[in-house]
Formats: C-alpha cells, sequence, structure tokens
C-alpha cells in the first residue's frame, strides 16, 4: 500500500500537466489560427479548441479536491490551535482526536451525499445498463456546454475527492493516537533540494584563507 502515501501528489501532478498542456495548446492554435499561412491557418481554423476553457477549469476543480487531501496528510491546512496548544497533554490529545474525527466525519458526510448526487445525475442510469438492470425512471442526465461530457463524470471529484480526505483524517487520528506526532509541514522546505553544508576554509600554500 506504499502507493497510497503518494496518490494525491500522482493525481495532482498529471491533472497539472494536463491542464498546462492543454492551454498552451489553446493559445498556440489561436496565433497560429490569425498568421497568414497557407494550409496552416485554413487547418488550424478547421479545428475547434472552444472545450480547452472548460476542461481546464474541471482540472483545476479535481485539484482543489485533491489537494485538501494532500493537506490533511502533510499538516498544510491552516488551523487555529493557541489554546489547544496551552492545555495539559492528556487534555490536549483528546480535543486533537476530536478535531480529527469531526473532521473525518465532516468529510465522510460530503462523500456520501456526494455519491448519492452524482448516482442521481447519471451514473445509476449508467452502472444500471452496464449490468442489464431496470432502468425506468433513470435519466443519462445533463452534459457539459463545451466538453459535452456527462456532468456526474466532472462532479465525482465531490465523493473521491471527499472520500480520501476523510480517509486521511482517520489515518492522521490512528497515527496520532498511537505515538502522539501530528504531521507537521515546513514551509522552507523544498522537496528533493538537499541542504548544503559550507565545507570548512583550509589555507593556501601562503598561509592565507581564500
Amino acid at each position: 500500500m506504499k502507493w497510497l502515501d503518494h496518490l494525491e501528489e500522482w493525481i495532482i501532478t498529471a491533472l497539472m500537466a494536463g491542464a498546462t498542456l492543454i492551454i498552451f495548446m489553446a493559445v498556440l492554435h489561436r496565433y497560429l489560427s490569425g498568421w497568414a499561412i497557407p494550409g496552416v491557418q485554413d487547418w488550424m481554423l478547421s479545428k475547434d479548441v472552444s472545450w480547452a476553457q472548460e476542461a481546464t477549469i474541471y482540472m483545476f476543480v479535481w485539484m482543489a479536491k485533491f489537494g485538501a487531501a494532500y493537506g490533511v496528510r502533510t499538516g498544510i491546512h491552516v488551523g487555529v490551535d493557541v489554546v489547544i496548544n496551552r492545555m495539559p497533554e492528556a487534555r490536549r490529545a483528546k480535543f486533537v482526536l476530536f478535531g480529527l474525527m469531526a473532521g473525518a466525519l465532516f468529510t465522510g458526510t460530503i462523500a456520501v451525499l456526494g455519491l448519492n448526487f452524482v448516482l442521481h445525475n447519471g451514473l445509476q442510469y449508467v452502472l444500471s445498463n452496464a449490468l442489464g438492470m431496470n432502468m425506468e425512471g433513470l435519466t443519462e442526465g445533463p452534459t457539459t456546454p463545451d466538453l459535452e461530457w456527462p456532468t456526474w463524470i466532472i462532479y465525482m471529484a465531490i465523493p473521491l475527492g471527499s472520500s480520501l480526505m476523510c480517509f486521511r483524517f482517520l489515518q492522521v487520528a490512528w497515527h496520532f493516537h498511537k505515538t502522539g506526532d501530528l504531521p507537521h509541514h515546513d514551509h522552507g522546505h523544498v522537496d528533493g533540494l538537499d541542504e548544503v553544508t559550507e565545507a570548512p576554509l583550509t589555507p593556501t600554500a601562503g598561509g592565507s584563507k581564500p
């Protein structure tokens, strides 16, 4: 289950890379369409990239949902804990666990409600159709304006992101219960950048230091 430790990073990286490529393609298309290059301009104008803006907006929505789960796992969410940190250790632990479990309950509730919304927005129709079940009273649901995708695909960010966030709350709560440690994010740390220690100065041949 080691892959689960970095699931958010992989999803966010893939979405960010995809959004960057789509935006670059859309900008390049806009400029090339305005240049009177025989053949190229006509070919560019025949391509419809009006969906690019809508696609990147949805990708950033997904990034935000999974970024919230990443924030719980790494401890970068803003919290006001001045009073709690002044409490005796035993009482502080109870309040911290209560806060973590409240977060898990809230995000778990959002995940359930989000899944129910997605099911009634077209997912239940797709599942029933795939399994050969009775589809009486079910509808395909609306589609997005430009991509013309079923909207339930976009809204799946809610149950998926909230479920992962709930899992991270429970994971942090269990770790805190066992060790008493909470995830802490050092804002001055950059992943992959090792600290460079200054080498001691050595005397030169003439006895002086460089």
